[in-house]
């Protein structure tokens, strides 16, 4: 597991280099660089009740994609979540809807689990009174922000090729789309989650039942 931020960007740029550009693992390992780089650069001036919770989740939820990425790589069978963009990587589609497809898989799933795990590692809570959730919500806050600059990352060729965008479709596939909005939602399913740690049968089919759904809003965003 990478020891901090610098070694989860140093992992992406390494993932970045050994796949195919018009890959549509690609495109979106390319996004997923670009806001963790844009987030390190603003959450400098930000000041944090709790930096530390706020480090490790990042490094466990980056860990998360690695992990699937390795299946990718290896050809081995991935997380559920994560196979409508693993299946449909090399079809001719829109680079966003790779991009998006993969935010969908990463935050929705991943993000939650992510965070139970963060809480259970440093010996804290899921709850919305604390101080790690209104650290969580300030990096909503930078990523409000992020998101205004995503289609222009596409339309300059800084995630995809110039040539394989289509303005119309960054302005649509964007508005149907909202990494805070997900996040705020990831939050919620943490916190579930964690209320049924002590149910063991509940909490693993809660979890199943959250990778499916993010399964399928995946294959709705590459048709």
């Amino acid at each position: 597991m990478p020891a901090g931020i610098e070694a989860v960007i140093a992992q992406m740029e390494e993932i970045d280099r050994a796949l195919p550009r018009k890959d549509g693992v690609a495109y979106f390992n390319r996004l997923y660089l670009q806001v963790t780089r844009a987030v390190l650069t603003a959450g400098a001036a930000t000041r944090f009740a709790d930096p530390a919770f706020l480090d490790r989740l990042d490094v466990v939820f980056a860990q998360l994609y690695f992990d699937a990425e390795a299946t990718i790589s290896s050809g081995a069978p991935c997380p559920v979540a994560w196979r409508p963009l693993v299946q449909a990587r090399s079809e001719k589609l829109e680079p966003i809807q790779f991009a998006l497809a993969g935010m969908n898989a990463h935050i929705n799933h991943d993000l939650p689990l992510a965070v139970v795990q963060t809480c259970e590692e440093l010996g804290l809570a899921v709850d919305d009174d604390t101080p790690e959730h209104a650290d969580y919500e300030k990096v909503d806050s930078i990523l409000e922000v992020v998101e205004s600059h995503v289609a222009a990352w596409f339309e300059t060729g800084l995630v995809a090729d110039i040539e394989d965008v289509t303005p119309k479709s960054v302005d649509r596939a964007l508005a149907m789309w909202s990494i805070v909005a997900a996040r705020e939602v990831a939050w919620d399913h943490a916190a579930v989650l964690w209320r049924l740690r002590g149910h063991p049968a509940l909490a693993s089919a809660y979890a199943d039942l959250l990778a499916r759904t993010t399964e399928l809003a995946g294959r709705a965003m590459l048709i």
